[in-house]
């Protein structure tokens, strides 16, 4: 008798265990959410962007290509322009922006020459907004000083990543602060012959 009644006192327990596990799962399922949530606004603040400057021994040319966050670029018109401005379906309004990021960005050659960049365009895709540009690769080219301050005087903590390739290894610069200039040099490519 004293087995039967502690096996059914022990079933009557496992059923009330069942609504006290159900509520702490539902308590945390909320936290993680809730964390979740707070995590990816925390994320989404942080502005940044992302550009490529790409030697393209195909066409001889220095092709550059700016990677902006559609929301950021929205905020950032409206600051610069007008508060009616629209980065979505305008074009003028995209080309204000395009000319915008050309004015806060250059390349120049390791003696302090400009490279003259031509506008080539620019396009709305998914998430970006995307500004391009290109110039002829000069002859000799033993390194390069770049300028990135693009959104960096609406937002000081402004993030632009520059990442240089075809000319070995990939090479990262990041514009952040009050950092206006970046150098990277290249080494000299053997002949094969």
């Amino acid at each position: 008798m004293t087995n039967k009644l502690s096996c059914s006192g022990w079933q009557h327990g496992k059923r009330a265990l069942l609504p006290s596990a159900f509520i702490f799962l539902l308590t945390a399922c909320m936290v993680i959410g809730a964390v979740t949530v707070s995590t990816s606004a925390k994320a989404h603040q942080i502005k940044a962007a992302i550009t490529t400057v790409l030697f393209n021994a195909r066409t001889e040319n220095i092709e550059v290509m700016h990677r902006f966050n559609l929301h950021d670029a929205e905020h950032a018109v409206k600051a610069l322009f007008d508060k009616h401005a629209d980065i979505m379906d305008d074009t003028d309004t995209q080309q204000k922006f395009a000319d915008y990021v050309a004015q806060h960005f250059a390349i120049l050659d390791a003696n302090g020459e400009v490279l003259k960049l031509a506008d080539v365009g620019f396009e709305v895709e998914g998430k970006h907004f995307w500004v391009y540009q290109e110039t002829a690769e000069p002859p000799t080219l033993v390194g390069l000083q770049i300028r990135h301050n693009a959104l960096r005087d609406l937002w000081p903590k402004q993030v632009n990543t520059l990442n240089v390739e075809g000319k070995g290894d990939i090479k990262t610069l990041t514009f952040t602060d009050s950092v206006n200039l970046l150098e990277v040099s290249f080494e000299k490519q053997g002949h094969h012959h």
